[in-house]
């Protein structure tokens, strides 16, 4: 890399709130995948990584952040126990908590095994 170039450095995921969270999920066509994280969270670095390679897998998906210490409303709604943590909607039904390695196929995997149940209730 010359003095000329830069690194490609991915977007951010769009951030979510206690009070956009549902509209923006039932308004999201598709698969949609919330993650929580923490500024000082290591693993929290290692998934966003993840889910970016997954979107290279999946480009068909729309990954969302909220930070768990800002929204501990969220943190509670969604009884969130540890970091990073992730949630699936489809076309605006909840189907559950993601949970793999934070590797891209691992996710891919865990993701289609979790959209071939039915949805289920919100918490």
């Amino acid at each position: 890399m010359d003095a000329n170039s830069t690194a490609k450095v991915p977007a951010p995921f769009p951030r979510l709130t206690q009070f956009d969270l549902h509209q923006r999920m039932e308004e999201t066509p598709g698969v949609a995948i919330l993650i929580l994280t923490a500024p000082a969270c290591g693993s929290c670095k290692a998934m966003r990584a993840a889910l970016e390679g997954l979107r290279g897998l999946r480009p068909d998906i729309q990954v969302f952040e909220a930070d768990a210490v800002a929204e501990s409303g969220l943190v509670q709604e969604l009884e969130v126990f540890h970091l990073p943590a992730l949630f699936v909607w489809r076309d605006g039904a909840y189907h559950g908590a993601l949970q793999a390695e934070p590797l891209p196929q691992r996710l891919n995997e865990a993701l289609d095994a979790l959209l071939a149940r039915p949805p289920e209730e919100a918490p």
